[in-house]
């Protein structure tokens, strides 16, 4: 039951014979709130109501049930908003590369076999950076044009959510400092060789050229982390 504390939210209602008695001064509680503003997450709810979450979740569904809550409230929210939180927080860049590693090369294979001539043109473009186009925008722009030509959703969606995790500033190495212009060079004849690999339809080539790339990726890392690990 709501304590003092969510008391002034009770409003005078009367609760349709589907609500259960011991839930009716939660779903009371629950209407005033949904009146006065758009509901929170099911968490900052049961800490304002004071109730557990398991009953604010039961009210949720008996509301939902009579249609006094609409789709709205009732959805969750995505991925990256409160599990990516705690996929950044888990992790690190050597993880990220790790997963990089065992993820792209098999979309550079499948995107050998599958991609179209429109997605292998658009590729083959994006494997040399714009000029005045920001660096890491750019080598997103090339991966992900890879991962959703790979014909595999599921694989492209698990890769879309890595790199919004590794895009996130707590797993950034460079800060705010720009990408030496060496390495974007670098960087750009690995990618236009993956390119060329895709565009001559051939899997294995594509593979082993976005293994390299990810390999020389992973060294940077390393030596950014720990320069004397990156020697040995």
């Amino acid at each position: 039951m709501p304590t003092a504390r969510s008391s002034r939210l009770t409003v005078t209602s009367t609760s349709p014979s589907s609500i259960p008695d011991d839930l009716r001064d939660i779903v009371i509680a629950v209407r005033a709130m949904a009146a006065q503003q758009k509901l929170g997450s099911e968490r900052a709810m049961a800490e304002t109501l004071n109730v557990k979450r398991h009953q604010l979740r039961r009210a949720l569904q008996a509301l939902r049930a009579n249609g006094e809550l609409g789709p709205a409230e009732a959805k969750r929210k995505p991925l990256v908003g409160h599990n990516g939180e705690n996929l950044v927080r888990a992790t690190n860049p050597m993880e990220v590369i790790e997963m990089r590693i065992a993820i792209e090369p098999f979309l550079a294979r499948l995107a050998a076999l599958r991609a179209s001539p429109f997605e292998m043109a658009a590729i083959d473009q994006a494997a040399t950076t714009a000029a005045g186009m920001d660096s890491g925008a750019a080598d997103l722009k090339f991966h992900k044009l890879i991962a959703a030509s790979s014909g595999n959703k599921l694989a492209a969606s698990l890769y879309d959510l890595l790199r919004r995790v590794a895009r996130d500033a707590r797993l950034q190495l460079n800060g705010s400092q720009p990408t030496c212009p060496k390495r974007v060079q670098r960087r750009d004849a690995e990618h236009r060789a993956i390119a060329r690999a895709i565009v001559a339809r051939d899997p294995e080539a594509a593979e082993r050229a976005m293994r390299q790339h990810l390999a020389a990726v992973q060294h940077i890392i390393t030596e950014r982390i720990s320069p004397l690990g990156a020697a040995v």
